[in-house]
C-alpha cells in the first residue's frame, strides 16, 4: 500500500519551512487550534489531488508576503520510492512533477496516491448546494477512472463555451443555432457517459454506506441516498433541446449533468432538516469511510486517511468505532490532528501500531516521540 515517507514545505500557508519524516502507519499532529495542524493535512491532500481541500485558489495558499510555495513528498509504493513536487509562483502556472517529470495534464496524477479526508467542513455535503455533493461523487470516481475525469474536464470546457455563446447572443441581440449545435452535441454525449458512471457508482456504493451507517450509529433508522438527475427520466436529448428558450433567457445552460444532485434522507425525510446532529455526523462518517473502502476495493490501492479535528467534533461512540477500525489495521497510513498530545498515544498504547507524534506550534512542527512505548 502506498504511504508518505517524507514531507517538506516552503512558504505554504503558515509554514515558512518544514521537514517531516513520517510513520508508515499513524501520525498525529498535536497543537492548539490555529497553530497549523490542518495545513499539514492539506499539504498531504495536495500530493494526492494537485489542489487544496480547503481553498481551491492556489495563490491564496502562499504564505503571507511571499512570492511562491513548494510542497514536496516522497512516497513508497510497491517497494519503490516516488517523489512528488508541487510548486506555484504568483502569476505563473502551477508546476506538478512526479520523479522530476512535469505533468502535461494534472488529471494524469489523480488516483496514483489516493487519499480520503474526514473534516468538520464535510458538513457542507449536507448543508450546502448540489455542487458539494457532485464533487463528492466525482472525487471518488476520478480516483479510479481516468476516462471519467477526462469526460468531466471536456464537459466543463464545452459547458463554458456554450454559456459564453448564450451570453454573446443576448448582448449582441442575434442567434446562431448552428454554432450552438456544436456544443449541444458534445454536452449531450458527455452527459450520457458521466450519468452512466455516476449511476453505476451509486448502485455499488450504497450497500457499503448502509452497513457503515448501521454500525456507526447503532440505531435502527433508515437512511437513503438517491441520485437525482435530469437523465433519469425521459429522452434527455429532447429535454435538453426543450430548454433552449430558458437557456437564452437565463444566458446559461439549464439542463445537463451539472445539475445532478444527491438527496440525503433519514426516515424518508431530508437529512438537512430532520437529522439530529449525531445522525448527521454518523451519515458523514459513513460517507467518508464508504469512500475509503470503495476506492480500496476497486483500485487495489489503500488510500491515505486524513482525520481532521475528529475528537473535538465527533462524540465518543463514533470516535471509538473509528479507532477500533484503525487498531484492527482496517486502514493503511493515517494522519490525525488533535489539540491533546497525549490522547492519541493513549488510544494506541496497548497496540502494535507504529505511531509518531508531532508538536505543532504557530507554523513550526517537530516530532515529540518516535513511537508508543509498549
Amino acid at each position: 500500500m502506498p504511504h508518505l515517507k517524507k514531507l517538506s514545505l516552503l512558504n505554504f500557508k503558515n509554514y515558512a519551512e518544514a521537514e517531516l519524516e513520517l510513520s508508515p502507519e499513524v501520525n498525529c499532529f498535536a497543537g492548539f487550534n490555529g497553530s497549523g495542524k490542518t495545513n499539514l493535512l492539506d499539504a498531504i491532500y495536495y500530493m494526492s489531488f494537485c489542489k487544496s481541500y480547503f481553498n481551491p485558489i492556489d495563490s491564496q495558499n502562499i504564505r503571507h508576503d511571499e512570492a511562491f510555495f513548494v510542497i514536496q513528498g516522497t512516497f513508497e509504493k510497491k517497494d519503490k520510492e516516488e517523489r512528488v513536487y508541487c510548486g506555484l509562483k504568483k502569476g505563473q502556472k502551477k508546476q506538478f512533477k512526479r520523479n522530476k517529470k512535469e505533468y502535461e495534464r494534472l488529471a494524469d496524477h489523480i488516483g496514483l496516491f489516493p487519499a480520503v479526508i474526514i473534516s468538520p467542513s464535510d458538513v457542507d455535503l449536507i448543508k450546502e448546494g448540489s455542487e458539494f455533493r457532485r464533487k463528492f461523487m466525482d472525487g471518488i470516481i476520478s480516483q479510479y477512472d481516468r476516462a471519467y475525469l477526462s469526460w468531466l474536464i471536456d464537459y466543463n470546457k464545452a459547458l463554458s463555451q456554450r454559456n459564453h455563446l448564450l451570453k454573446t447572443f443576448a448582448e449582441q441581440r442575434y442567434f446562431d443555432a448552428d454554432s450552438l449545435d456544436i456544443w449541444d452535441a458534445q454536452l449531450i454525449d458527455l452527459s450520457r457517459k458521466i450519468h452512466k458512471e455516476r449511476s453505476r457508482f451509486m448502485e455499488e456504493f450504497m450497500p457499503e454506506f448502509n452497513a457503515l451507517y448501521k454500525a456507526i450509529s447503532g440505531g435502527n433508522e433508515e437512511v437513503m441516498i438517491t441520485y437525482k438527475s435530469q437523465l433519469n427520466e425521459g429522452v434527455f436529448e429532447e429535454k435538453f433541446k426543450s430548454h433552449l428558450d430558458r437557456d437564452r433567457s437565463f444566458q446559461r445552460t439549464t439542463a445537463g449533468i451539472h445539475k445532478d444532485d444527491l438527496l440525503f434522507e433519514i426516515g424518508g425525510h431530508p437529512m438537512k432538516k430532520f437529522g439530529s446532529q449525531g445522525q448527521q455526523k454518523s451519515f458523514l462518517i459513513s460517507l467518508k469511510l464508504g469512500q475509503f473502502r470503495f476506492i480500496r476495493q476497486i483500485s487495489g490501492l489503500t488510500p491515505i486517511l486524513l482525520l481532521d479535528d475528529i475528537f473535538d467534533k465527533i462524540d465518543d461512540q463514533r470516535v471509538s468505532y473509528l479507532m477500533q477500525l484503525v487498531t484492527n489495521h482496517e486502514f493503511g497510513q493515517i494522519f490525525i490532528t488533535d489539540t491533546d498530545p497525549d490522547r492519541v498515544p493513549s488510544i494506541f498504547d496497548s497496540t502494535d501500531v507504529d505511531l509518531k507524534v508531532f508538536e505543532v506550534e504557530e507554523g513550526s512542527v517537530a516530532p515529540v516521540k518516535q513511537e508508543v512505548e509498549k
